[in-house]
């Protein structure tokens, strides 16, 4: 698979957006699966959940190697076809850069957590022994977005999982193939390592009403949410167990004391990745007043394309339009048709034509502009000129608007990194590095594209989807 031209990965993602809407399935790879159909996906979100309860309690019967085996079998047949997921990611939703999301799913495959995450604990004492073990919920309803959708249902799926629980997605509406694709490849894993036909469940057409039944439906004993802050309070309102991961706008500062060319080299590197679709990348900069030519230059000679005030302005025009709702109270929302999009894109919208090694665009602003404000989710990235390290942190910790999503510092004075991560109060806080590091693209930790600020599990991984169980014997079975 990994070896598919250009030609071929179009023809594939053909076939999947038809086939998708038909109910069949393209009849290839079938050496080693047998002819492809989509497991897992149903018309009926309550026939999606009873599927899933059904591999739940097959998962449930396993032993931990065996559901190991299912894990390591979705790890390489998701390297196998992260350039397949890629192609069709960005065909689907019009965002994002095929390259950088085949190497999300390269990341998602290697580093996120499997069983070796379920970690028991004992306690014992003159009372005896207790015995504290990580157990699943069940069935697990998870709510998926559309700039990180195959990622996201891969990563998830590994960590439930590992943690026993059988899964059911209610995806992103404008990300259902690609998604679907997903559920099928880990359904495909599953079979092929012994497991059952179908472990996780999805819809064919994904609805707020799908969404709705999966919320409040009795077998879905616990819900997980990665998506914008409207999705997110509807889970966090179910009267479930929930974990929540919501919307960032992290700011980046940069003080005086900086590698100024590796600063301007990382937050461009960081803020362009998959055009700045995850919700950790660098969206705004603040740089100390006399470093801020120098960083700027930086961020020039490695692909960024500095803009003036007024193409600023306009640009601002292009990419955030105005809304009206049902109140009569309008306000500036994001152009969705502008998310996730190439930069020369953008630039040619208000006229720029530039070549394709133009990765950013980048413009001095003052605080209050939209750019700065605003989590824009493309490669636009404002700059803040500050005096001190004091101005900094007040404004990037505005700026941040209190989601303590993640946050970013180049600097090599401790006490301003201590200071401005004390004062922010993020889940992530990169320190002299580009954004994705902080979710273990070269960085140290595990991966996950489920950062639940909101409910306080952080970086999500297998643990994150169990629920402790204690086993007590009274007055026996201690050693010493």
């Amino acid at each position: 698979m990994a070896n598919l031209t250009e030609a071929e990965i179009k023809a594939v993602v053909s076939q999947v957006l038809n086939n998708l809407q038909t109910g069949s399935a393209p009849d290839w790879d079938s050496t080693h699966y047998g002819p492809r159909k989509f497991a897992g996906i149903y018309a009926d979100m309550n026939d999606a959940i009873a599927a899933a309860e059904i591999g739940y309690r097959a998962v449930r019967a396993m032993s931990v190697e065996q559901r190991e085996a299912i894990i390591t079998e979705i790890r390489r047949l998701t390297r196998a076809e992260a350039p397949i997921m890629a192609k069709l990611g960005v065909e689907e939703t019009g965002m994002g850069r095929v390259d950088h999301k085949t190497a999300k799913h390269n990341l998602v495959a290697d580093k996120t957590p499997g069983t070796e995450d379920i970690v028991s604990n004992a306690k014992t004492g003159d009372s005896g022994l207790t015995l504290i073990e990580m157990a699943p919920f069940g069935v697990v309803g998870s709510i998926t977005p559309s700039t990180n959708p195959s990622e996201t249902v891969i990563c998830n799926s590994i960590g439930m999982i590992a943690a026993g629980n059988g899964v059911v997605f209610n995806p992103h509406p404008n990300a259902i193939a690609v998604s679907n694709y997903a559920v099928d490849l880990v359904n495909r894993a599953s079979k092929a390592a012994g497991g059952p036909d179908v472990l996780v469940c999805s819809m064919v057409k994904p609805t707020l009403e799908s969404a709705a039944v999966m919320q409040s439906h009795p077998a879905v004993r616990l819900l997980v949410c990665t998506g914008g802050p409207g999705v997110v309070r509807a889970v966090l309102s179910s009267g479930k167990k929930a974990i929540g991961a919501g919307a960032g706008n992290p700011p980046v500062i940069v003080d005086d004391t900086a590698d100024i060319a590796k600063a301007g080299k990382d937050i461009i590197d960081g803020c362009t990745f998959d055009n700045n679709l995850p919700c950790i990348a660098e969206k705004e900069v603040f740089a100390f007043r006399n470093i801020a030519d120098e960083l700027i230059s930086a961020m020039q000679r490695n692909g960024a394309y500095l803009i003036d005030s007024a193409q600023a302005a306009e640009l601002a025009k292009i990419v955030l339009v105005e809304k009206t709702d049902k109140n009569g109270k309008t306000r500036k929302i994001i152009n969705r048709d502008c998310v996730g999009r190439d930069a020369s894109v953008l630039l040619a919208k208000i006229g720029v034509q530039v070549s394709s090694d133009i990765r950013c665009i980048i413009c001095e602003t003052d605080f209050n502009h939209e750019f700065v404000q605003e989590e824009l989710m493309m490669p636009i990235l404002p700059i803040v000129r500050v005096d001190n390290i004091d101005q900094a942190i007040e404004m990037a910790v505005k700026a941040e608007h209190g989601n303590r999503h993640t946050a970013h510092m180049h600097s090599k004075n401790i006490d301003h990194l201590s200071r401005f991560a004390k004062a922010v109060e993020t889940t992530i806080f990169v320190k002299n590095a580009p954004s994705y590091a902080g979710i273990g693209f070269g960085g140290e930790g595990h991966t996950t594209f489920t950062i639940a600020g909101p409910t306080g599990e952080g970086i999500t991984s297998a643990r994150s989807f169990t629920r402790q169980r204690r086993c007590v014997m009274a007055d026996s079975f201690r050693i010493i």
